[in-house]
C-alpha cells in the first residue's frame, strides 16, 4: 500500500482542509491491515461477478436448462445486486465494520461453497443469489473504511488500489474461467475460489477492528421494499432488452413492463426519501447530490460505466463471432487491456493527489471516445494485434476517468454521507452498466439480423462513441474538491 495514515484517538484521520502535509503522516500497521483486508476480499467478490459468462455454454449441457434459463445465473445475480447495494448506506450506519463485513464475506463465501456442491440450477441459482448478497455490501464497505481512515491528502492514491479490484477482477472473471473449464468442470470456478474467500473471511475475523460508531437508525422498510421494483425492475428490463428474448427483434413485452414499473417505483422511492431525509431516516440519503462535483462525478461514471460494460460484451461478441477465436482466445486478448487499467490505477491515484482531476479526466474521456471510435472501423480482417492494442488504449482512458471520479466525488462530502455516497455511486453502476449492455446489445443483434454482424459491431460501438462524448463535456466541469475531515463535518 503506498497510502499512509494517522488515525487519532477515535480512529478518524485528523488533516488539514485543502492543504498537503509537508512531510507524509504515517500510516498505522492498523489502517493498513484493515484497507489491504477489504481491498483482498473486494477483487475475489468483484473476480466473481464476471467468472460466469464463459460457462453458459457448458453449464446449459451440464444442468440441461435452455439458454433463456442458464442466462438467470447472471441476471439474478445482477438482480439482487441492484436491490441490495441501495440498502448498503443503512447496512454500513446501523453494523460495525466488523459485524458488515463478517457478514458480507459470511454471505459470499456460503454461496459459493452452495454453488460448489449444487446438484442443480435451482440450488446453484439460489447460490448465486446468496453470493451477490456478499458481493453488493462489499465495495461500499471499502469506499467508506477509506473515507473514514485516510487523509484527503493521500486519497487518490488509495482509491487508485480500489480501481485494481473494480477493473482488473471483471477483466480476469472470462480468463480464469476459461482456464478452469479448459481442465476441469465448472464447478471447479467455484472450488477455486472459495480457499481465498474463506482465509479473506479468516484474516478478517482475527485483525479487522472496528472504524467509527455504529449509530442507531430507524429503517423504513417501504423504501427497502420499493428498492425490488424500482432497481430490480430497470436492471431486469434493461437485461431483457439487450437480448434476453432468444433473437427476436425490437424489445419484448415483458421488458418494457418492467423499465415502466422501475422507473414509477423509481420516482415514488426518491420521493419517500426526500420525505425521510426531514426526519434524518433516509434508506439512501440523496442530500449527496447536494455537492456539484458529486453529481458531475456520478454522471461521469455512468458514462464511463456504459462504455465499460458494452466492451466488455462487445469486444467477445466480435471475436468470437466475427474473427472466429474461442473462449480461452477470446479471454486472454482481453486480459492485457483490464491489467493496464488496474496496474494503472494507484499510479493515476498520485497523480491525482499532486494535479487533481482536470488533466486526468479531460486525457481519459478523449482517449476513451477515440478508441470507441476504431473499434466502430474494425472489420472481419481487422489483426487480432490491433484489437488488443485499442483495448488496452480504452483501459488507460478508463483508468484515468475512475479513480479522479470516485475520489472527486466523494471527497466533499460530509462523513454522516460517505456511506450513502458510496452505495448512490455503486448502484448507479449497476443500473449503467446494465443499460449500456442493453443498448448497444440490442443496436448490435437489430442492425445485424439486417446488414450482419460486422455492420451490427460497427452501429453499437458508434453508439458508444456518441454516448463517450458526454464524458469530455463533463470531464471538462471536474475540479479539485477541498473536502470536509471527518474533524469538522456537519449533521
Amino acid at each position: 500500500m503506498s497510502t499512509e495514515v494517522s488515525p487519532n484517538a477515535s480512529g478518524q484521520s485528523v488533516h488539514t482542509e485543502g492543504t498537503t502535509p509537508a512531510a507524509p503522516e504515517k500510516m498505522s500497521r492498523e489502517s493498513v491491515t484493515i484497507i489491504s483486508t477489504l481491498l483482498v476480499a473486494t477483487f475475489v467478490v468483484i473476480l466473481n461477478e464476471t467468472i460466469m459468462n464463459v460457462a453458459l455454454q457448458r453449464l446449459m449441457v451440464d444442468l440441461q436448462v435452455d439458454a433463456p434459463t442458464v442466462q438467470w445465473l447472471s441476471t439474478g445475480f445482477m438482480l439482487t445486486m441492484a436491490v441490495v447495494i441501495p440498502t448498503t448506506g443503512f447496512i454500513l450506519q446501523s453494523l460495525s465494520t466488523r459485524a458488515v463485513f463478517m457478514l458480507a464475506m459470511g454471505l459470499f463465501a456460503g454461496g459459493t461453497a452452495l454453488a460448489a456442491v449444487a446438484p442443480g440450477f435451482e440450488l446453484l441459482l439460489l447460490a448465486r443469489i446468496i453470493q451477490a448478497g456478499g458481493t453488493a455490501i462489499m465495495l461500499p464497505l471499502l469506499m467508506t473504511t477509506i473515507l473514514t481512515l485516510v487523509p484527503l491528502a493521500r486519497r487518490g492514491a488509495v482509491m487508485g488500489n480500489v480501481s485494481i479490484a473494480i477493473s482488473v477482477a471483471p477483466a480476469m472473471g472470462p480468463t480464469v474461467s476459461g482456464l478452469i473449464l479448459e481442465h476441469f468442470t465448472w464447478r471447479f470456478m467455484f472450488v477455486f475460489v472459495l480457499p481465498v474467500a474463506l482465509a479473506a473471511l479468516a484474516i478478517g475475523a482475527k485483525y479487522l477492528t472496528n472504524i467509527g460508531q455504529a449509530e442507531k437508525t430507524r429503517l423504513d422498510f417501504l423504501s427497502v421494499i420499493l428498492t425490488v421494483p424500482a432497481f430490480g425492475g430497470l436492471v431486469y428490463g434493461l437485461s431483457q432488452i439487450g437480448g434476453g428474448h432468444g433473437g427476436q427483434a425490437g424489445p419484448g413485452t415483458t421488458a418494457i413492463a418492467a423499465l415502466v414499473i422501475g422507473v414509477a417505483s423509481l420516482a415514488v422511492f426518491v420521493l419517500r426519501q426526500v420525505r425521510l431525509q426531514k426526519a434524518e431516516a433516509p434508506l439512501l440519503d440523496l442530500r449527496a447530490f447536494n455537492f456539484r462535483m458529486f453529481t458531475v462525478s456520478v454522471l461521469l461514471m455512468v458514462v464511463a460505466m456504459m462504455a465499460l460494460f458494452g466492451g466488455v460484451i462487445l469486444l467477445p461478441l466480435y471475436l468470437q463471432e466475427v474473427r472466429g477465436l474461442g473462449s480461452l482466445e477470446t479471454g486472454l486478448a482481453l486480459l492485457p487491456g483490464g491489467l493496464a487499467m488496474g496496474l494503472l490505477g494507484p499510479v493515476i491515484g498520485r497523480l491525482f493527489d499532486k494535479v487533481g482531476p482536470l488533466p486526468l479526466t479531460v486525457s481519459g474521456s478523449v482517449l476513451m471516445v477515440l478508441s470507441l471510435w476504431q473499434f466502430s472501423m474494425l472489420d472481419a480482417g481487422t489483426a487480432v494485434a490491433w484489437i488488443v492494442t485499442l483495448h488496452v488504449g480504452l483501459s488507460f482512458g478508463l483508468a484515468l476517468l475512475f479513480t479522479p471520479a470516485f475520489t472527486t466525488g466523494l471527497n466533499p462530502l460530509p462523513p454522516h454521507l460517505y456511506s450513502h455516497g458510496s452505495a448512490i455511486m455503486s448502484t448507479t453502476q449497476q443500473v449503467a452498466g446494465a443499460a449500456g449492455t442493453a443498448l448497444l446489445v440490442s443496436i448490435f443483434a437489430v442492425v445485424s439480423a439486417a446488414s450482419g454482424l460486422v455492420a451490427g459491431m460497427s452501429a453499437a460501438f458508434l453508439t458508444a462513441t456518441v454516448i463517450s462524448l458526454a464524458a469530455v463535456v463533463l470531464s471538462a466541469m471536474m475540479r479539485k474538491t477541498p473536502g470536509t475531515g471527518p474533524a469538522h463535518s456537519a449533521h
